[in-house]
């Protein structure tokens, strides 16, 4: 199973990435080994996640989710 993720940086920026296991990729992103983005906007939570069929449609749906408004990702995450 795969999942799209939202994370809120400590400078208030929103990061949308895909992974396997959150949890995982949020300690990897906590511990400075995530994105380069995030490296120098730590620490990071998670706003919410989103399990999607594959990874295809993770990466499609990462995409997608890039090009909306910071208000518009949270809407999809947390409903």
């Amino acid at each position: 199973m795969w999942y799209v993720y939202l994370l809120e940086c400590a400078d208030g920026t929103l990061y949308t990435g895909i992974a396997v296991d959150t949890e995982r990729r949020l300690r990897c992103h906590n511990a400075g080994r995530g994105a380069r983005y995030t490296r120098t906007r730590l620490p990071v939570k998670l706003i919410g996640c989103k399990a999607v069929s594959g990874h295809a449609e993770a990466l499609r749906q990462e995409r997608r989710l890039k090009t909306w408004t910071p208000q518009h990702k949270r809407g999809w995450f947390l409903h």
